[in-house]
């Protein structure tokens, strides 16, 4: 949405929080951006460690930076389920618009691994006063279509897999990918590679544009089942083979939309080999052109008249045009 507020001439402070500012990259299109330590979850082997998460995060430091975040000069706060400004929002009466796939998960749209606690965090990790969730379909409520920018390219389709990881250690992955020598693996990982890796992975520290242009360019995807990584190889065309993050509900219900849409092959709790040689051997699926979300959203912010968004659904998924297998699947 930066490019598009740019655009349109919305004057906007970009704030995040979540990680350390080394830990941002591709923050060019966001000028002089603000970056507070937030909440964060800490993970292991794949999993989220709930004890670890809460001894991590700093919760006093939380409310400081909250009651200082000052927000008396903004008209609007537009929230990404970031819950610095979101409290502070609502602590100081300044209107907010939450925009952000967990904001799909209100709806009955497929979940797993719902619970009480779940609902909590939905409700309250970062509460706003209009609510505003974005997905892969529709599932016959007023949500919107991803918001996703990938390279205006040729498809290409190679015999290159890209893997992306993160949350697995090192080992693990390649173990995973060992077996597999007819493919060549392109890693892009944080953690440092085993010093001796079969000739058919490829080891990348994470490079953004390496990065796109491995997506741009391979046969299909290995990664977990976060939003944006989904959101791009639908939108390139790319087969798409996932392993949660075991404990984070976002995912877990991700891997549930993806399994109904029959848009993706999925290892529930650890990586199958026998899942990726099915998948090795499935077929490409056709991309999907979703449209350019950011531009009608700063135009239906700008009209200020929030309150009833389904309008503004309903015309963005007009122009999408849905995989035969998908149009089914809005109940």
């Amino acid at each position: 949405m930066a490019k598009a507020m740019q655009k349109q001439g919305v004057d906007v402070d970009f704030f995040f929080s979540g990680r350390s500012a080394e830990q941002f990259f591709d923050m060019q299109c966001f000028g002089q951006y603000r970056v507070q330590s937030g909440l964060t979850f800490a993970t292991h082997n794949g999993r989220v460690n709930v004890a670890q998460t809460a001894k991590m995060n700093a919760w006093l430091g939380f409310i400081k930076d909250v009651k200082n975040l000052d927000l008396s000069a903004y008209d609007l706060v537009l929230n990404d389920y970031e819950p610095v400004s979101a409290w502070a929002a609502k602590n100081q009466g300044i209107l907010s618009i939450g925009i952000s796939h967990q904001a799909a998960l209100n709806f009955a749209v497929p979940k797993a691994g719902d619970s009480w606690f779940n609902e909590t965090m939905l409700n309250y990790f970062a509460p706003v006063d209009i609510a505003l969730g974005c997905h892969w379909h529709h599932f016959g409520f007023p949500i919107l279509p991803p918001f996703v920018e990938v390279d205006k390219i040729d498809r290409v389709l190679s015999s290159q897999v890209l893997v992306y990881l993160p949350f697995e250690s090192p080992q693990s992955i390649v173990d995973f990918l060992r077996p597999f020598s007819e493919c060549t693996f392109l890693v892009y990982h944080a953690g440092r590679s085993p010093q001796i890796l079969p000739a058919h992975i490829k080891w990348h520290g994470f490079d953004r544009e390496g990065f796109k242009a491995a997506m741009a360019s391979c046969g299909g995807v290995i990664g977990n089942a976060g939003f944006e990584l989904a959101s791009e190889a639908l939108t390139l065309g790319k087969k798409l083979l996932i392993k949660p993050l075991l404990g984070q509900f976002e995912q877990l219900s991700n891997v549930a939309a993806l399994e109904l849409l029959g848009a993706a092959e999925c290892m529930k709790s650890s990586l199958e080999p026998q899942a990726l040689r099915r998948w090795l051997k499935a077929p490409m699926p056709e991309p999907i052109s979703y449209p350019e979300v950011g531009d009608a959203l700063v135009s239906w912010i700008l009209k200020g008249d929030w309150r009833d968004p389904e309008a503004l659904c309903q015309s963005l998924w007009s122009q999408v045009n849905l995989p035969l297998g998908w149009q089914k699947k809005s109940g």
